[in-house]
């Protein structure tokens, strides 16, 4: 199985794809995860001001939150528009 990665505004022109899909055979923490990513967008995702929901809740501590197969992850940042 798989985890889900979705990328929301500048992220998902980073990421190429507004989600990706990276196999998950075991729950690990969502920042081992990330680093599987581009060195860019992964840390891009881990700036504070990227809020983090898994599956549909928001997060206040992502990083050491496990994840596992059939997750999904996005990666809300910030708006800007006036």
């Amino acid at each position: 199985m798989a985890v889900t990665l979705q990328f929301l505004g500048r992220l998902e022109d980073m990421a190429g794809a507004p989600e990706l899909h990276l196999a998950l055979e075991q729950p690990q923490a969502l920042e081992v995860l990330v680093r599987h990513l581009d060195a860019a967008l992964a840390n891009a995702v881990m700036v504070p001001e990227v809020r983090v929901a898994i599956n549909g809740a928001l997060v206040a501590h992502p990083w050491e939150t496990l994840v596992g197969p059939g997750d999904e992850v996005a990666f809300l940042p910030p708006v800007s528009g006036g």
